[in-house]
């Protein structure tokens, strides 16, 4: 292993720290101080001396790497405020459709699944017909971070954050009071491309405000509340559309979507250029300045708008990217698959209510917690160990809490399909449910941690390829499940998911083994002047 760059009072600010951090990502980071020549003198730690701050601050207060805890932890808080509002309303108004169907059905002695949705009769259409809005939403939820990364790295975070909440809210608003399909449809496509700002772009605030030490705690925060929101939302719904209409979910997701616009104005501008010299950097303006990007536009000269745009292509052309998008596609599929459609499989195999239905998705509250809590200590200690044997955190010790999260994966979704087929009771379902997003949840930090330690450079693109993988699976999942299990039964279709889930983790594997060494030949990922 090569030893870190020493730094010296004339280039702690400049080139070398910024070529040390990509050099450290290739080789490992390394955290000891006596690790370092002459023990890390002249280099910046943490205040009790016990990890080299990576990457190195300047001296500047408009450095975000420099901002009190109390403001990082406020804009981690918004950030997953809003990432997490994407999932939600899409599954808000899925869940809104089925059990406003099954009151439908009962009130008129129907017994059979989704026949007639209330939308398809209020504008007298085919079931089939209105949910191409559920699709076309879906699909371009997954788009929206890849232009969320493209546009913040030209224009910077916060207006670009600005501009994709105001759309949210507003289409939002507009799907509440569509009154034809056509307008309907257009409302659900444009708030698609429009509401994932916070989704894609995570990765981007959480590598612009922490050092490496705090990513995968920052990030774990964040996953929450986005592996939480879609249950969250059929959890809700179950208890509201007993006694109201569907457009009720819309109003009440036109709220949520109001509040994170006013949260907007409590952000700050992230986007920072460390490799120019702080003699040479603009003035700063006022907040109502960088929130309508007027201080950005001073440093547009040094950006390219097409190289910008070329960002995520770029990203993706990496083969860890690809791996791990692909790992996570053939996942994540599966638990929004069951999260689509166990009300369906409730309803019919075990006659539950739709307040029934509510109190089962408790099960996505629960499961994302404790994967939450053990993730906070375990991705950490994972890496503490790594360090002291190898004396540095290649970015590969992240994926090795990834196996036993993957083997969750694959003994849940064993196990419900086992559970369906033979009508066991219920309480296997919501226990294994739970086991399932645990899983997930703890899978999720672990393959963003992986990717951001693997190319800084590249943070938000990397978090756009995972939202868009997570979000295109569940798009091919939503198509896919019920028929599946209705053809070749449950214990098949689940079995087969299974199969799919253990089967991933050779691409884990791989990884592990040659991941270090394609990092290596591929080399960085090259983009424009500023990260």
């Amino acid at each position: 292993m090569e030893l870190p760059i020493e730094k010296t009072s004339s280039d702690k600010e400049t080139v070398a720290v910024e070529v040390n951090e990509l050099q450290e990502a290739l080789d490992g980071y390394v955290l000891n101080p006596a690790l370092y020549p002459n023990n890390a003198q002249g280099l910046k730690t943490t205040a009790d001396g016990k990890y080299v701050l990576i990457p190195q601050p300047t001296d500047s207060p408009r450095d975000p790497l420099n901002w009190s805890p109390r403001k990082k932890a406020l804009m981690l808080g918004i950030i997953a405020y809003i990432a997490a509002l994407a999932d939600y309303t899409g599954k808000f108004y899925a869940q809104s459709l089925h059990l406003e169907t099954l009151l439908t059905a009962r009130q008129y002695g129907g017994t059979a699944i989704i026949t007639v949705i209330p939308q398809a009769a209020q504008w007298q259409m085919t079931q089939p017909a209105v949910q191409r809005a559920v699709v076309g939403n879906i699909f371009a939820i997954g788009a929206c971070g890849l232009f969320v990364v493209a546009f913040a790295s030209y224009f910077g975070r916060l207006p670009v954050t600005l501009v994709f909440q105001a759309v949210f809210f507003a289409t939002c608003a507009w799907s509440a009071a569509a009154t034809s399909f056509n307008s309907y449809l257009a409302a659900r496509i444009v708030n698609g491309l429009f509401c994932s700002v916070g989704q894609g772009g995570a990765m981007m605030w959480i590598k612009d405000l922490f050092f490496f030490h705090e990513h995968p705690r920052a990030i774990n925060y964040v996953e929450f509340a986005i592996i939480t929101s879609p249950y969250l939302g059929p959890l809700i719904t179950a208890f509201i559309v007993s006694g109201t209409t569907w457009r009720w979910a819309f109003w009440l997701c036109t709220i949520l979507a109001g509040i994170s616009l006013v949260l907007v104005f409590f952000l700050d501008e992230t986007l920072y250029d460390r490799s120019t010299p702080a003699e040479k950097r603009a003035a700063t303006g006022s907040r109502a300045q960088r929130l309508l990007g007027i201080e950005q536009a001073k440093s547009l000269r040094q950006r390219s708008f097409a190289r910008s745009m070329l960002r995520p292509a770029v990203a993706i052309s990496k083969l860890p990217v690809l791996l791990t998008v692909v790992y996570y596609f053939l996942n994540f599929a599966w638990v929004i698959g069951l999260n689509t459609t166990v009300s369906i499989w409730l309803t019919e195999y075990y006659a539950f209510t739709p307040r029934g239905i509510g109190y089962f998705y408790f099960f996505g509250i629960i499961g994302p917690l404790l994967g939450w809590f053990i993730g906070h200590w375990m991705h950490d200690a994972v890496g503490r160990f790594y360090a002291r044997r190898y004396g540095r955190i290649d970015p590969e010790a992240r994926l090795i809490i990834a196996y036993p999260a993957t083997l969750l994966l694959f003994i849940a979704v064993l196990v419900i399909g086992f559970a369906l087929q033979h009508r066991w009771h219920w309480i296997i379902l919501a226990v294994f449910s739970c086991v399932q997003t645990i899983g997930v949840m703890i899978v999720t930090t672990a393959i963003n941690a992986y990717l951001l330690d693997c190319y800084p450079e590249g943070s938000g693109e990397v978090g756009a390829w995972i939202t868009a993988s997570r979000n295109w699976a569940g798009f091919m999942a939503t198509f896919i499940q019920i028929e599946w299990v209705t053809s070749a039964g449950a214990a098949r279709a689940f079995g087969a998911q299974g199969g799919i889930t253990i089967a991933s983790m050779l691409i884990l594997v791989v990884l592990q083994l040659f991941g270090k060494r394609i990092r290596k030949v591929q080399g960085r990922m090259v983009f424009d002047k500023v990260a």
